[in-house]
């Protein structure tokens, strides 16, 4: 286990054991002493599902309100008739066979894929390459769609996909430490209520159990919820 840093431990001390309401623990994550690089805030959610039933499952994607600071590199699945339209809409590759054959190939330089209905019969076959590592197009997620060229334009422009993992976590960037305190709390407020509309009919008692918000080289902030 890799050892934490002297600021990393100076910024632990920082902080009490007591939860702190949102606003207060967002000044504290921007407080902390800046890197070298304009940190990425991420706010982790732990929810009281069972993440073993699939009617428990929660994941999806949601446009924040202040964008998350970073562009990201989106490539759509589609029609030839629609590869223009679509490369215009941000994404940095576009197209069907071609694009197949080139991620069975090995290349896979791009964050989020989106893919048409209508060519997802041929897009189904990189589910081995491209499941593992999150960037199989999925109806659940927005990923799929009859609008490509607008998924395209939300995508590149930062919409968040997320999903729980096996301990029931979800996880999501909300912003860059260099946001004002008043959009990093609009943000963590969208995503978390976003949560809360999409909770599963089949999970019971308490929802979201516990929050938390952290910077990229950050300890994490417990929040009052």
């Amino acid at each position: 286990m890799r050892a934490k840093s002297k600021r990393y431990k100076k910024e632990s001390e920082q902080l009490s054991k007591e939860s702190l309401s949102l606003t207060e623990a967002v000044e504290k994550v921007k407080s902390f002493k800046s890197v070298k690089f304009d940190q990425s805030i991420e706010c982790v959610l732990h929810l009281g599902i069972d993440p073993k039933q699939a009617d428990q499952l929660v994941r999806g994607s949601i446009s924040l309100p202040h964008g998350i600071g970073k562009q990201k590199k989106v490539i759509a699945f589609c029609e030839d008739s629609d590869v223009e339209a679509v490369k215009s809409a941000g994404a940095i590759e576009a197209g069907c066979d071609e694009l197949v054959k080139k991620i069975t190939d090995g290349w896979m330089d791009f964050d989020v894929a989106i893919a048409s209905p209508k060519v997802m019969s041929k897009v189904g076959k990189l589910g081995r390459v491209l499941g593992p590592q999150g960037k199989m197009p999925s109806p659940k997620n927005g990923t799929v769609t009859g609008n490509v060229a607008t998924a395209v334009a939300e995508f590149a422009a930062g919409k968040v996909e997320f999903r729980n993992d096996a301990g029931g976590n979800i996880h999501a960037v909300v912003g860059k430490q260099s946001f004002e305190t008043e959009k990093l709390v609009g943000n963590i407020d969208a995503f978390v209520s976003h949560i809360k509309k999409i909770k599963p009919a089949a999970s019971k008692g308490t929802y979201i159990k516990k929050m938390s918000i952290s910077a990229t080289m950050s300890p994490g902030i417990i929040v009052d919820i």
